[in-house]
C-alpha cells in the first residue's frame, strides 16, 4: 500500500448520491495532483485507495451514519497514524475529534440547527460535537457565502478561518436538449421532501393555480415521515391527477427530466447551496425559487426569486411562467449564461489553493 501524506475521507459515498455526494464525485478527481489517498469503499482507477466498509452511508439510514461517526472516531484516526499522514479532507463536517488530526473540512449548512427535529442524530450532532470540530478544523470550506455567514453568526468562526468554494455541474451532462418534449406541460421539484424545502407550500401554490392542464413533478426519494403528509395534502385539495411523484431520479435520467419541465421551482426556506437550481439553468430551464440563504448567490438575475413563506407569491410568479413566453426565453437565455460561470475545475482549483496551504 502506498503511504501518502494526505488522506481524502469519502466513506460516505453511496450509488444514489445527493447533494453532498455530488459534491465529493465531482471534486476529488481534480485533487489527483496532490497525490491523496482515498479512504472508500470501491476502488478508483489512478487513485491510492484504502478501502472503508461500504454501510457507512445515508443509504443505511440512521444506522449508516452512526456507524460512520463511530468509525471516524475511533478507525479515521489510526488510519491517520497508519499512514503517517498529515492532512486530513473531509468533503463533510466530519473528523476525529480530540486527537492529534490535522484536518479541513467542509461545510453545507447548519440546516439541523436552523431547523432543528426532536431526537435527530443530525440535530444533536451539530449541537454538541460540530462546535469542537470547527474550533480543531485547520481550515473550513463553505459551499456558499450563505454558510459562512451562518459560521460566523452562530459560532464566531472569523473569515480568516474560511474560504467559500461555490458548487458546480458537469457541462457534459446538464445542457440544453435541442428538442425537448413539452407535450405533457409540467412543474418540476427536484430533491427531499424534508419539512425546510417547503413542498406543502408549494403543492398549495400549485393547487391554486387557475390554469388547471399543468402538473407537478416531485422528483426525490421518498421519506415515510413526511411523503405520506404530503400525499394526504394533495388527496385533500383534489389534485391526485396533476401532481406525480417520480421517486428517486437517477444522475443519468435528471436532464431530460429538467429539460422537458417548464419550470424548476424550488421554494426552499434555507439551502447551503442548491444544485437543483444550477442544474436547471445549465439546462436552460427557466428557475423559480427562494429570495433566502444562498439560491440569490446561485441564480443572480436569472431566475425568478419569491419569498418561499407567501404561498400567494409562489402561484403568482408560476403563472406568469404559464402565460409569459417572452419572460420563459429571457429566464432561458440568462440562465444558460449565469451556469457558465460555474465549473468543478475551478472549484476544484480554489480547494488544492487552500489545501496546499496546509500541506
Amino acid at each position: 500500500m502506498t503511504k501518502s501524506p494526505f488522506l481524502i475521507n469519502l466513506s460516505y459515498l453511496f450509488p444514489q448520491p445527493t447533494g453532498l455526494a455530488t459534491y465529493a464525485r465531482n471534486l476529488y478527481p481534480y485533487l489527483s495532483s496532490l497525490n491523496p489517498t482515498l479512504l472508500i469503499s470501491q476502488t478508483v482507477p489512478n487513485f491510492n485507495c484504502y478501502p472503508v466498509p461500504a454501510d457507512m452511508t445515508p443509504a443505511q439510514g440512521t444506522k449508516g451514519n452512526i456507524k460512520r461517526l463511530l468509525w471516524t472516531q475511533f478507525q479515521l484516526a489510526k488510519i491517520y497514524q497508519i499512514h503517517q499522514a498529515s492532512l486530513l479532507f473531509s468533503p463533510i463536517p466530519e473528523a476525529p475529534l480530540y486527537r492529534s488530526s490535522r484536518y479541513i473540512i467542509t461545510v453545507h449548512d447548519l440546516i439541523p440547527l436552523r431547523f432543528p427535529q426532536r431526537k435527530s442524530l443530525l440535530t444533536l450532532y451539530f449541537k454538541f460535537s460540530f462546535p469542537k470540530l470547527l474550533a480543531q478544523a485547520e481550515h473550513i470550506l463553505c459551499n456558499s457565502q450563505a454558510t459562512a455567514d451562518d459560521l460566523l453568526n452562530y459560532f464566531g468562526v472569523p473569515a480568516s478561518k474560511m474560504t467559500p468554494t461555490l458548487l458546480a455541474y458537469d457541462k457534459n451532462h446538464f445542457y440544453p436538449d435541442a428538442n425537448p418534449d413539452y407535450s405533457t406541460p409540467y412543474f418540476l421539484y427536484v430533491g427531499r421532501p424534508d419539512p425546510h424545502k417547503n413542498l406543502s407550500r408549494l403543492i398549495t401554490a400549485f393547487a391554486n393555480l387557475p390554469n388547471k392542464l399543468y402538473q407537478l413533478w416531485i422528483a426525490g426519494k421518498p421519506d415515510p415521515r413526511y411523503t405520506p403528509i404530503l400525499k394526504q395534502q394533495i388527496t385533500e385539495l383534489s389534485i391526485t391527477e396533476q401532481v406525480k411523484f417520480l421517486d428517486y431520479v437517477s444522475y443519468d435520467a435528471l436532464p431530460k427530466i429538467i429539460n422537458n419541465a417548464l419550470a424548476l421551482v424550488f421554494p426552499s426556506l434555507w439551502e447551503g447551496f442548491g444544485l437543483p437550481v444550477l442544474e436547471a439553468m445549465a439546462c436552460g430551464t427557466p428557475v423559480i425559487t427562494s429570495n433566502l440563504s444562498s439560491l440569490p448567490e446561485v441564480v443572480g438575475d436569472a431566475g425568478l426569486l419569491i419569498n418561499p413563506y407567501q404561498t400567494e407569491e409562489i402561484t403568482d410568479v408560476m403563472n406568469r411562467i404559464i402565460i409569459d413566453e417572452k419572460l420563459r426565453s429571457q429566464l432561458r437565455t440568462l440562465g444558460l449564461q449565469r451556469a457558465k460561470q460555474f465549473s468543478w475545475q475551478k472549484t476544484g482549483q480554489e480547494t488544492i489553493e487552500v489545501l496546499q496551504r496546509y500541506l
